[in-house]
């Protein structure tokens, strides 16, 4: 890192990962400039939190100057900023060091990675595999996300103590990487919609998130979701260690004897990697099929690994979720409580309460939206809610919309749905919030709702 050091660092774009960015270069003494392309009322925020790091960087908004770009010896970028930007091509030309953030973590990163890839699933399996990891007695940072960015496992101060280093990694942030060689990769799914405003076309966004793959040599690992991607020729003739995964068992699918990895048979995990283990599941705290199909995942990441096999079935026991999606809380006299704040659709919240064996308590509500039609909802959450309990802005149209539940109920707090619900809940329940609306009627966002959720929950 003392290759920085007192050096003039220009940082583009002004999110959360801008601001690591800021603290990082600060502990090197740097001479430190930002500019961001939105004008300077759209950052209001951020300009005022600028305002109060201490030195004060220097700041340009509304546009990209020349000038800042030439008089900086590093530049860094945020990914949502394109690595064509006229601007930073002129760095480049004139011998600038330039790096995406991602792609500066890299650079410090002397550790083993383990890089999950994939459309739908990474923030679980990457957080899966670090929670195991962690029980096997392993040191692990994870991250790559705006946050928790990459950046910030420079600053560790044990980075030296790091056994394994586990990155969420998306086709935006491949565009600016070169030469990036994990140890192990993951491949959740493809999916068939990708972001129109950073690639010109599905082959150009294939391309890029194919491109890790590439670098790979037969000491790496690549592990694959057998039942969405068995069929891609270009993870089949990858030149490395493959190891596939899957929800159907294969034995019944006729390819036990033609491919390793880890299935569900027999209503147990199995996984042949190494050695044959089996794993129980009837006390796996996560819900719903997508989750599942993460911890196979990472079982099979880990399984590649070594990790002894008591640390595996621990993480399939204990592992919670991630914050605010699906999130298990705690179990209270035989009620069990989960955070999914993050649903702030109705699309999400019917898919959340299916999720559960049985029909649950749900809490739900928010930020009313007068365009949204609940009607075309109702069916769902009656068959999967046995309690519906209502709260916030919306709470009288989706009422209305639930004529037909028996067990409907509007309150006048966010605190008394909390309470109301755990009062109607018997042994056995499971107590969900999931909005289904924004959360900005009540809270600043998302993340403030799930974690006051989780204040009086534990309140209880």
């Amino acid at each position: 890192m003392d290759r920085f050091k007192n050096k003039k660092v220009l940082i583009v774009g002004i999110g959360r990962t801008g601001f690591t960015l800021i603290n990082f270069f600060n502990r090197l003494e740097c001479d430190i400039k930002v500019t961001d392309i939105k004008p300077i009322f759209d950052l209001n925020k951020a300009v005022k939190k600028l305002k109060k790091i201490s030195p004060n960087p220097q700041m340009t908004f509304g546009e990209h100057r020349d000038e800042d770009f030439l008089e900086a010896d590093v530049i860094v970028f945020s990914s949502s900023v394109s690595p064509d930007l006229p601007q930073l091509q002129l760095a480049r030309q004139n011998g600038k060091q330039v790096y995406s953030e991602f792609s500066l973590g890299y650079k410090l990163c002397k550790k083993p990675i383990i890089a999950v890839c994939g459309t739908h699933g990474r923030t679980s399996v990457a957080h899966m595999v670090g929670f195991t990891l962690k029980l096997d007695g392993k040191n692990v940072f994870v991250g790559g996300t705006s946050d928790n960015p990459f950046i910030e496992y420079a600053m560790l101060p044990n980075k030296d103590e790091t056994d394994y280093v586990v990155v969420e990694v998306s086709a935006v942030q491949m565009r600016s990487l070169e030469g990036f060689h994990p140890k192990v990769v993951v491949f959740t799914d493809i999916g068939e919609s990708y972001p129109h405003e950073h690639f010109k076309s599905v082959g150009e966004y294939l391309e890029t998130k194919l491109s890790i793959i590439k670098n790979l040599s037969p000491d790496d690992t690549l592990v694959v979701n057998f039942d969405k991607l068995a069929t891609n020729t270009f993870f089949r003739n990858a030149n490395c260690q493959t190891y596939w995964y899957s929800r159907r068992s294969f034995v019944t699918l006729g390819v036990m004897n033609e491919i390793q990895g880890t299935h569900f048979h027999e209503r147990r995990i199995h996984s042949n990697i190494n050695y044959h283990s089996e794993f129980k599941v009837n006390q796996m705290r996560i819900v719903g099929q997508s989750n599942r199909e993460n911890m196979l995942a990472a079982i099979t990441v880990c399984k590649s690994l070594d990790v002894d096999d008591k640390a595996i079935q621990k993480c399939i026991e204990k592992f919670p979720g991630i914050p605010h999606r699906l999130e298990f809380l705690m179990e209270k006299n035989g009620v069990s409580f989960y955070n999914d704040s993050k649903s702030e659709t109705m699309e999400e919240l019917v898919e959340s309460i299916s999720s559960f064996k049985d029909p649950v308590i749900l809490i739900s509500g928010g930020k009313d939206n007068e365009e949204l039609e609940y009607e075309k909802y109702a069916d769902d959450i009656i068959k999967h809610a046995r309690v519906l309990v209502l709260v916030g802005e919306t709470k009288e149209r989706m009422n209305r919309a639930m004529g037909l539940h028996s067990q409907t109920f509007v309150v006048g707090s966010f605190e008394e749905s909390v309470l109301f619900a755990y009062q109607k809940s018997r042994t056995g329940d499971y107590i969900v919030l999931s909005p289904g609306n924004p959360a900005t009627d009540f809270f600043r966002d998302f993340e403030e709702r799930g974690t006051y959720f989780k204040k009086l929950v534990y309140q209880l």
